[in-house]
């Protein structure tokens, strides 16, 4: 398994190509200022960033690898942490 942060360096949206022999990659996508609902429609800049995660279906089911990164968006969620205030 690896963890790549293209985000780093700007990137919002990537494909994250599986490094042989592993089955999975994750990559967490550039942290920016985003509007989003609230509090039914209450609009509200909030720091997002995507998630992107490949993998190979030959090792791993599809609804387990999407219940992974699920869990690991709700962790982060809960972590409250800040994004960029610029």
């Amino acid at each position: 398994f690896t963890l790549t942060n293209p985000g780093r360096h700007g990137a919002l949206l990537a494909t994250p190509i599986i490094n042989q022999p592993q089955v999975a990659i994750l990559d967490l996508e550039a942290v920016v200022r985003r509007p989003v609902a609230v509090e039914g429609d209450a609009i509200a800049i909030r720091p997002m960033a995507y998630l992107c995660m490949s993998w190979d279906h030959r090792a791993l089911d599809g609804e387990l690898a999407a219940r992974f990164l699920a869990s690991v968006r709700h962790r982060l969620e809960a972590l409250g942490l800040r994004g960029p205030t610029a």
